[in-house]
Parts: structure tokens; sequence; C-alpha cells
């Protein structure tokens, strides 16, 4: 059943089964929270559950979605006011505005394929940074790793890109920095994880090739690591999820396209110098872990 809306309602819904809450995420090393903002049960409970979750001592991560305009403009207020509340209450926190989804998916969509596809990309948030840790890869990222760029980090970006041909690795990193469905870019992130996944004929090279594109944008001491997974079934494609933290403030979320597609076409991976391993690489911890 709902609460007509009502995020009041929603909160206090989830203060009555406060105890069952936390009972369900005790032990639990990381949580995630996936809702759509600016109804009652999400807005108003998500908070809830988030300050249970942190109070058993469990990384908290939520991804939301923002409604889309045709929703009205009382329920993209109840949204915002709730994303301000949750953002205090997590770890890390990822906002998806639905309404890039209709940028995506033009004029012709009906409402119920893109409630549907707005839920999928909730799904697809969560998978996608559940994969890091629990996908087995050459190079591994671990939940040591997750917490370290994720943990009490507010604003939280993320998304996911592929590529194909000869400079494929670059190609996907380029994709997912560009990606249409999330506000404002990477620039001065201070903490990047970055996974790179291809087929059994995936190089360190070309880890390194997509390694040099998200250097271009973040914050140049910025705490950047990596990972790096074989599957056989990716054949000749090549996906790159990046996660990217430690923004020094809300004005970080602007939009910024201009400078984000200069910076990406100032240097090529192919330059003479790209077979050196950048520092950063070096010095991962997975690559530590690999005995490199």
């Amino acid at each position: 059943l709902g609460v007509g809306g009502d995020p009041s309602k929603g909160a206090e819904a989830a203060e009555e089964s406060r105890e069952e809450l936390y009972e369900m995420v005790r032990g639990a090393d990381m949580v995630f929270l996936a809702t759509g903002m600016g109804g009652g049960t999400g807005t108003g409970a998500c908070p809830v559950v988030a300050e249970i979750a942190k109070e058993t001592g469990a990384l908290t991560i939520a991804i939301v979605t923002k409604p889309f305009s045709f929703e009205g403009h009382k329920r993209m207020k109840q949204a915002e006011d709730g994303i301000q509340k949750l953002k205090e209450r997590v770890d890390s926190l990822v906002v998806i505005p639905n309404d890039r989804l209709l940028e995506l998916c033009g004029t012709d969509i009906t409402a119920d394929a893109a409630f549907r596809m707005a839920d999928d990309v909730l799904r697809q948030g969560v998978q996608s940074i559940a994969e890091l840790v629990t996908e087995a890869g050459t190079i591994n990222l671990d939940f040591a790793d997750i917490k370290a760029i994720m943990g009490g980090a507010g604003q939280a970006w993320m998304a996911i890109g592929t590529g194909r041909g000869d400079n494929r690795a670059a190609e996907a990193a380029r994709a997912a920095i560009a990606s249409p469905l999330l506000e404002g870019s990477i620039d001065g992130a201070k903490g990047v994880l970055f996974n790179v996944t291809g087929g059994t004929d995936l190089t360190l090279q070309e880890v390194h090739a997509a390694a040099q594109v998200i250097e271009q944008m973040v914050d140049p001491n910025a705490n950047i690591m990596f990972g790096m997974v074989n599957d056989p079934k990716m054949e000749d494609e090549v996906k790159v999820t990046i996660i990217a933290t430690g923004f020094s403030g809300a004005e970080t979320f602007l939009p910024k396209s201009d400078s984000l597609f200069s910076q990406l076409e100032m240097s090529s991976v192919n330059d003479s110098d790209a077979l050196d391993i950048p520092p950063f690489l070096r010095r991962s911890p997975a690559m530590r872990r690999r005995g490199r």
C-alpha cells in the first residue's frame, strides 16, 4: 500500500518498522538503496532506512531518480527535499534525472516504457557497483577499494561506456564520461574507481588508454583505483565503468559540456609515451596485489 504521495507518512511508516529494518541490514558490509524520489514512500522512507543502515556500520550507497518534468512541480519539489535529506544520511548518493531518458528515447516513447526504463537504470546502477566487488578479475577491486572511494563521499557520479575497434578502451572511457544520463561531469573528482571489462585479448595497455582519458578530467592528486576483468563473452567489445566522488561542492554538478569535450580532445592515446604506465596505475593497490 502507498501513502498517498505524502513523504511524512512514508517516513512514519519506516520509523514504525525501524527494528525490523535494522535486523534486515544488520551484518551487511554494504547496503544499496534504489528508489524513485518525489512520491511518498521512497522520498519519506529512504532517508530513514539510510539512517538505520549507517547505524549498523554498513557502507550505504543510494542511487535515486528525479521525477519526469511532466509529473509536476510538487513532485519535483518533494524529490529535491528528499534528496537533500538522503544526502545527509548516506555515504554516497548518485542522482539520475528521468528527463534525460526522454532526451535519449525521443518523443514516441510511451509513459509505461519510460517508467520501466527508469527502473532499469536504477537496477543497472546497483548492479554495476556490486559487480566491481563480486566479479573475479585479472586485477580485482575489493570492498576496501569501494569504501575508500565511496565512504563518506557525498555526491557521487557513475557511468558505463562501451567501445569497439582499435581504440575500444579509450572510446569506452569517453562514452562513460560523456554519459547523457547524468548531470554535470567528473571534472575535479578527487576519488575515482574504474573497471575495464573485455574479452580474453584485453591488454594492460588498453587499461592504460582508458586511464589516460579519465586522468585528464579529474583532480591531479585524485585517488584512483582500477580493476581489469576478462569476460570471454565480450569478444571485441570493451566496457568501462567509472565511479567518481570527492567533488568540492554542488557547483561541480552544473553541466560543463564545453570543457568536457575540449579536455577529451586535448591529447591522443596514441602519443609516443603511451606505453608508459601512469604513476597512479603503478601505485594502485590493485596492481600491488598482483605483485607488479
